[in-house]
């Protein structure tokens, strides 16, 4: 089979989509398949090109197998709504163009976010003559008008139209939660269109035994209980909500949170350190995704946050697995489909969304109880490896995708 995955993330990008692409492809890869990327140049979440890249017109390369198609993309920090939109456009209508230059495709898989890559897919596929899939990480415009990015009616109005198009055109829609599947029945999708394949991990690269090294990451951590918020650093995070329980710990000399990470709220959060004057709090830049182990492996408490709003009931943050993986504790402040995933597994404690005298009070909980944390930690593991291994979900996908193409399904 020939599928064609349109995506505006991908490897070297450390953020969710990226990950779940480049492990999703290299599984089908392995399988067989013929796998086409068609990505922009690497510059998430700052706008900024990644060493060893160019925003050319066209670029390829070969990554595990998977062939790679860079395309000319207006570039944007991930901040600023008026510079993204430009951002997402100029890749849609890139994808768009090179359509006819591109491998044959069976199927089209396009993912959101972003909102307009998804949208891309339908061109691209009806270009092609092949099947559409279209895979929602996020419900979009309601997370953007979540955050406080639109607000205007009129804009609201035709995404949301836009919207419906995508759901009722599409060959089949993949949701990465359960939470999402209501809303996309409600726009008449029938529900033999709409599938649930989970945010996974790759169980053999977040190995819980790599050695613990403080130093090595930053010598201000050692000896330290570390608390440590890892991923981006965005407006729908709340990640103010860290300093202000850093501020209620000052007295602890023995605990210190870390925060690793871009995104469009980190100079206002480096700046609100700052001024706070928190020296237990450790803030470091983005890493690169093979840094990841080590950093984990410092982690004595896994922070997974988000705003204090209804929509993020219906999210699954892929921090959650990769935490439980790595056999690490987790605090989260997420209410809805997150919250009981995390009860159910028995893998951490749960608190209000943005409220800081509730995270002050489970890292407390957690720094002098190192037996709770073992226990949330063990029960996490198992729970990963017993239902979101990366590997069978990436299957699962691939499955999908076969009976889309008429072709025997395992």
């Amino acid at each position: 089979m020939k599928i064609l995955f349109l995506t505006h993330y991908f490897y070297p990008e450390v953020n969710a989509p990226a990950a779940r692409t480049l492990e999703h492809c290299r599984v089908w890869v392995e399988a067989g398949h013929e796998v086409t990327v068609v990505t922009c140049v690497p510059n998430h979440p700052k706008g900024k090109i990644y060493p060893g890249y160019k925003n050319a017109l066209y670029q390829s390369e070969v990554k595990d197998g998977i062939k790679v198609y860079r395309l000319f993309t207006w570039l944007a920090p991930n901040a600023g709504f008026a510079k993204r939109v430009a951002n997402f456009l100029t890749y849609m209508f890139m994808s768009i163009f090179a359509a006819p230059f591109l491998p044959k495709a069976d199927v089209v898989v396009s993912t959101s976010p972003q909102f307009f890559a998804g949208l891309a897919g339908y061109f691209v596929s009806r270009l092609k003559r092949a099947r559409w899939v279209l895979e929602i990480r996020d419900l979009w415009p309601e997370s953007a008008i979540a955050v406080g990015a639109i607000s205007n009616k009129r804009l609201v109005k035709a995404t949301e139209g836009l919207e419906s198009f995508m759901y009722r055109k599409a060959d089949a829609v993949v949701s990465v939660t359960d939470s999402f599947v209501p809303h996309i029945a409600g726009r008449d999708v029938p529900a033999s269109r709409i599938h649930v394949i989970k945010n996974g991990v790759d169980l053999d690269f977040y190995d819980p035994d790599v050695p613990r090294d403080e130093e090595a990451v930053d010598p201000r951590l050692k000896g330290k209980f570390i608390a440590a918020y890892v991923g981006t650093h965005g407006m729908a995070h709340a990640l103010h909500t860290i300093l202000e329980a850093a501020e209620l710990l000052q007295g602890r000399d023995d605990i210190v949170f870390l925060m690793v990470g871009d995104g469009a709220e980190k100079e206002k959060l480096t700046k609100m350190h700052a001024e706070m004057g928190l020296d237990n709090v450790v803030m470091l830049d983005q890493m690169p995704k093979d840094a990841m182990p080590a950093i984990w492996a410092v982690t004595d408490a896994s922070l997974v946050l988000l705003k204090n709003a209804d929509l993020f009931r219906t999210v699954l943050p892929s921090k959650i697995v990769e935490s439980m993986a790595m056999r690490r504790p987790i605090v989260l402040g997420v209410r809805g489909e997150a919250q009981a995933m995390v009860e159910s597994a028995d893998a951490g404690i749960c608190i209000e969304p943005e409220n800081a005298r509730e995270l002050a009070d489970a890292v407390v909980k957690l720094a002098d109880d190192s037996d709770l944390g073992s226990g949330y930690g063990v029960a996490g593991r198992s729970f990963v490896e017993a239902n979101f291994n990366r590997r069978e979900l990436a299957k699962r996908l691939e499955n999908i995708l076969l009976g889309l193409n008429g072709e025997k399904v395992d």
